[in-house]
């Protein structure tokens, strides 16, 4: 009945950014066209609204009825706009996309049904997404908004995972390790080869096989470098070379890997 109450879903997309933008690409792929768009900004709902061929609104009153609200926004504007959502609907559940906050921010907004609906990944309106191939990561108020959300996201992927507010905060500060903590790697590593006039494109084959190595192998299995083989010569060699914050980091992670290398 679940099943069948997905494939029918009624969804509204709170928010006009990259996530939203790539999974109502994503929900539209899979035959879920939501009911409307809304965002505070005239110009970003309607722009996604004529993407996802729906209406949009700029006003929380104004949007149709819903099963299932999906609401990602920034954080810093998420408990104002869960209040706004609350006021709107009493019987559809109301649901969150973000890694870091609770899911009592909904009881706290006085919404009657709600949950979390966190896909992990990194998100760019410009970049489509294989939501087949990520993790969604589901919490809701009762067993039935679970069920609701897990037929859901079936129609996206087969990696479903409940996990609790608490687990899915530690699941995000892993991912800001995994994700965003090594893109500022890759930054820094582009700005050190553009002061020698080389191009950050020769660092990409390395980035892919290291990437292409998690797949088979644990990071600790997968691990090298001069901090890995406790090459102490060429370690104060290149933090000598670096300056700044660029130095800090290098020392610090170098730590860290000598640490977990001599433990192992």
């Amino acid at each position: 009945m679940l099943d069948s109450l997905a494939e029918n879903s009624r969804v509204v997309i709170a928010g006009a950014g990259n996530l939203a933008t790539c999974l109502g690409e994503a929900l539209c792929s899979v035959g879920v066209v939501p009911q409307a768009v809304w965002s505070r900004s005239e110009a970003s709902a309607s722009q996604l609204a004529a993407k996802l061929g729906c209406p949009h609104t700029t006003c929380i009153q104004s949007l149709p009825d819903a099963d299932i609200v999906i609401t990602a926004v920034s954080d810093d504007a998420l408990p104002m706009v869960a209040r706004e959502l609350a006021g709107r609907y009493s019987d559809a559940l109301l649901v969150h996309t973000a890694g870091s906050v609770p899911m009592k921010l909904w009881a706290e907004a006085s919404a009657n049904r709600y949950g979390v609906f966190y896909p992990m990944q990194t998100f760019s309106k410009g970049k489509s997404v294989d939501f087949s191939r990520l993790g969604i990561f589901l919490e809701a108020c009762d067993e039935r908004g679970l069920l609701q959300l897990e037929a859901l996201a079936r129609r996206l992927t087969t990696m479903l995972y409940r996990a609790t507010s608490e687990q899915r905060a530690y699941l995000h500060i892993a991912a800001v390790f995994a994700c965003n903590f090594s893109n500022a790697m890759y930054r820094m590593a582009a700005e050190l080869l553009e002061k020698e006039g080389l191009p950050f494109e020769v660092m990409l084959p390395l980035i892919d096989e290291t990437a292409a190595k998690l797949h088979n192998l644990s990071p600790a299995d997968a691990q090298t470098g001069p901090a890995a083989r406790g090459d102490k010569e060429i370690l104060s060699r290149q933090s000598a070379m670096l300056g700044g914050v660029s130095r800090d980091v290098y020392d610090l992670v170098s730590e860290y890997i000598s640490k977990k290398t001599e433990k192992e």
